[in-house]
């Protein structure tokens, strides 16, 4: 499996972005998907995860409601949808495949590829 995240830029504090996650190389539909980031100077922090072949959809605390993650099989592309953006989520974003949807499934360590991240940068 590969993972191809983009959709990463330079926008103002209020604004939307919409992240996406090409998935190649293997069937999407037996994996659990998410999005982390991390920051400067910060270490990878969980923002979303979802299961391919269901609904189950995780989010961490601080997203809120500003962040929705989906994906369309049609396309093995997953999407981080991102609203009322702010100056500390500025960070580079990556996308992660993982086969399992348990107890922890906000740690890197449940996931097994890794895609090369994309740069969100909120000015404020």
């Amino acid at each position: 499996v590969q993972l191809q995240a983009s959709g990463g830029g330079l926008v103002q504090a209020g604004d939307s972005l919409t992240l996406s996650c090409v998935v190649s190389g293997r069937t999407f539909g037996t994996y659990t998907m998410a999005w982390f980031r991390q920051a400067p100077g910060k270490e990878r922090e969980f923002v979303a995860a979802m299961r391919w072949n269901g609904d189950n959809r995780a989010y961490a605390e601080f997203v809120g409601d500003r962040f929705t993650i989906s994906g369309d099989n049609a396309q093995n592309t997953v999407y981080l949808q991102m609203n009322s953006l702010k100056s500390e989520d500025t960070a580079v974003y990556y996308c992660a495949a993982g086969t399992r949807w348990e107890y922890g499934i906000w740690t890197a360590g449940m996931y097994d590829v890794w895609g090369r991240g994309t740069l969100v940068t909120v000015s404020s």
